[in-house]
């Protein structure tokens, strides 16, 4: 490396840590809807990764359509993939713990969260879940699309009411 290239280097350094700032996690304005912890490399408040519905809603979305065990008729729910969640918090390899509201508490291997996977769901129909709908987050698998989908320990894992998550590595 010459002098002449060493500027440039640091520029190319700083450009590279003002873009990692640019892409850290904001910090929730509204009520907090979800909170992850555990083994995860990006947070904003504390140890935790935060969420609004907002910031979710920010995220790209994604639509199954299907039929639950819970519900009536065949229903269009709208969320995050699970995938891409634990992408956007840094998660890899290990066990979801899923609580909702009420404590219930589930646990989803990390690899559930594929493609055309489990989404977090945060509206039924083009509208927002209430308590009573099992909202304001529930993790939702698209049931009709694949039989695999359609197991009593994938019902297990479908938590609704959820507000937690904690990534515990294997």
């Amino acid at each position: 490396m010459n002098a002449r290239s060493l500027p440039l280097s640091l520029c190319g350094l700083a450009l590279s840590a003002s873009l990692a700032q640019a892409e850290a996690l904001p910090m929730p304005e509204g009520p907090v809807v979800l909170t992850i912890s555990g083994a995860i490399s990006e947070t904003n408040v504390e140890e935790t990764a935060q969420f609004d519905i907002a910031m979710l809603k920010e995220l790209e979305a994604r639509d199954v359509e299907t039929k639950t065990i819970w519900t009536e008729g065949s229903h269009v729910f709208t969320g995050i993939s699970l995938s891409t969640l634990l992408e956007h918090v840094g998660a890899e390899e290990g066990t979801i713990r899923a609580t909702a509201i009420n404590d219930y508490t589930v646990e989803i291997p990390t690899s559930d969260g594929i493609e055309d996977g489990p989404i977090v769901a945060y509206e039924m129909d083009g509208n927002a879940m209430s308590r009573r709908e099992k909202g304001p987050l529930w993790v939702l698998y698209p049931y009709d699309a694949n039989a695999e989908y359609r197991t009593e320990v994938i019902y297990s894992r479908s938590i609704w009411q959820l507000d937690r998550m904690e990534i515990v590595e294997e």
